[in-house]
C-alpha cells in the first residue's frame, strides 16, 4: 500500500460531517492489506507479532487476530486487550524494561511468553513458576543500529535488555536457576527503516550474534525475535519498503545459518496500522504573525505528538481545495509553544477549512498526551 491517504477527500469530508472533528478513522481494509501483503513475501519460518503499542484499538487487535497475527505486548492494559480476543496460548509475547510483579505474574497465567530485560527478570520468574519455563533474552547489541530517528539507542547506553558484554557473566548466573530456561533471543531491530537492506544487515548481524551464543554457551534457541522496525513513508518523495526484498533476503539468512532450526519473530507495528489511519482537523484560525502564517486547528499534539518527537510532518492536505504553496505553521491549542503539527505547503487557508492527515493509524492518537488541557477525547471510527 503505497497511498499517504487511506480515504479519499470524497470520504474524508463525509466522514467529518457524520462524526464530527476532529476526529480519527480507519480502513479495515487497508490495515488487512498491509497485513496480508506482508505475511505473503515472508517465510514459513518467520511469525508475525503485530507490536500493540502502534495502535491497541480492539477492532484492528480483532482484524489482525484473524488474519493469524501474534502479539507483541508491553504493558498489563495491552496484555488484558489481547487476552480478551481468546487466542491460544503461544501467540503472545511480553516485553518492556520496567515490568511490575503484577505484570509478570499476569504474563505467566497467560502463558505469554516473555522477553527477560536481563537478572531481575528472569530471577522473579524463577520465583514465580513451579515448572519449566522457556523465556526470550533481550540483548542490547555491541554493533551499531541504523536508524532514522533515534528511537532505540544504537550501540551507547541504552534502558533496554542486556548489554553484549555483560552476557557472559548473565549466562553463568541464569545456569543456575531452577526453572526458568532461555530458549530465545531479542534484538530490537530499528525504527521506522524503510531501507530493506539496512534491515537486512542488522538482522544478519542478530544471527551472527544468535550462532556465537550457541557455539560459545550452549544455548538452544527455539525463536529468534527480530524485533520491529519496518518503515513507511511519511512523504510523497519516500521510497516504500521493498517487501519482495525484505522477505528473499530473510529466506536467504535462514538457509546460511542451518544451526539454527527455530523461527524468527518479526514486530511490526507502524507497518501494519500506519497507513489504515487518517486524522480530521478543521482550521479554528488564521493568525499572521511576524512573517509567519499560522494555522491553529482544533488538535495539535494532544492528539498527534509524533511531528513534536521526530521532526517530521505527517502528510496532510486541505479536503476540497486543490494544491497549493502557502507555507503554513500548522499549531494546536494547547497552550504551550510545543503545540506544532509541523511547516507544511497548503492552499491558503481559512477558518473552518478540513485538513487531513494521513498515515495515522500508528503512534497516533494512542501516543498524543490526550489529557493535557482536558479536551475531549476524539471519536475513532471504522470503515470496512
Amino acid at each position: 500500500m503505497t497511498s499517504l491517504f487511506a480515504f479519499d477527500e470524497a470520504t474524508c469530508q463525509a466522514l467529518a460531517e457524520a462524526h464530527g472533528t476532529p476526529c480519527f478513522a480507519y480502513s479495515g481494509a487497508v490495515a488487512a492489506e498491509q497485513f496480508t501483503s506482508l505475511r505473503a513475501v515472508l517465510p514459513s519460518r518467520v511469525r508475525l507479532a503485530y507490536a500493540v503499542k502502534a495502535n491497541p484499538h480492539p477492532e484492528l487487535l480483532s482484524r489482525f487476530a484473524g488474519l493469524g497475527a501474534s502479539f507483541d505486548c508491553a504493558s498489563i492494559g495491552e496484555l488484558h486487550r489481547v487476552e480478551a480476543l481468546g487466542l491460544p496460548s503461544g501467540r503472545t509475547f511480553f516485553a518492556g524494561p520496567g515490568k511490575r510483579q503484577e505484570e509478570l505474574q499476569k504474563a505467566l497465567a497467560m502463558g505469554v511468553r516473555i522477553q527477560a530485560e536481563g537478572w531481575e527478570d528472569l530471577d522473579r520468574i524463577d520465583a514465580i513458576v513451579d515448572r519449566e519455563t522457556a523465556v526470550n533474552l533481550r540483548v542490547h547489541p555491541a554493533f551499531e543500529i541504523d536508524e532514522g530517528n533515534r528511537i532505540i539507542g544504537g550501540s551507547g547506553p541504552s534502558a533496554f535488555g542486556v548489554d553484549e558484554e555483560q552476557l557472559p557473566d548473565l549466562l553463568a548466573r541464569a545456569a543456575g536457576l531452577r526453572h526458568v530456561r532461555i530458549r530465545g533471543l531479542h534484538v530490537f531491530a530499528a525504527s521506522n527503516q524503510r531501507d530493506a537492506s539496512k534491515l537486512l544487515a542488522i538482522h544478519s548481524a542478530v544471527l551472527d550474534l544468535g550462532q556465537r551464543l550457541h557455539e560459545t554457551h550452549g544455548l538452544a534457541f527455539e525463536q529468534i525475535d527480530l524485533g520491529g522496525g519496518l518503515g513507511v513513508a511519511y512523504a510523497p518523495e519516500e521510497v516504500p519498503l521493498d517487501l519482495a526484498r525484505l522477505g528473499q533476503g530473510l529466506s536467504n539468512l535462514l538457509a546460511r545459518h542451518p544451526w539454527f532450526q527455530g523461527e524468527l519473530i518479526l514486530e511490526p507495528g507502524r507497518f501494519l496500522a500506519g497507513p489504515c489511519g487518517i486524522y480530521l482537523a478543521r482550521v479554528v484560525r488564521i493568525k499572521e504573525s511576524r512573517g509567519s502564517r499560522f494555522a491553529i486547528l482544533e488538535g495539535g499534539i494532544n492528539h498527534l505528538i509524533r511531528p513534536l518527537l521526530t521532526g517530521q510532518a505527517f502528510p496532510v492536505k486541505a479536503v476540497g481545495k486543490g494544491s497549493g504553496e502557502v507555507v503554513h505553521t500548522l499549531a494546536g491549542p494547547l497552550c504551550t509553544s510545543l503545540d506544532r503539527l509541523g511547516e507544511v505547503a497548503l492552499p491558503s487557508l481559512e477558518a473552518g477549512d478540513l485538513l487531513a492527515f494521513g498515515t495515522t493509524g500508528a503512534y497516533g492518537l494512542s501516543e498524543g498526551m490526550t489529557h493535557f488541557l482536558s479536551h475531549p477525547v476524539p471519536p475513532e471510527v471504522w470503515v470496512g
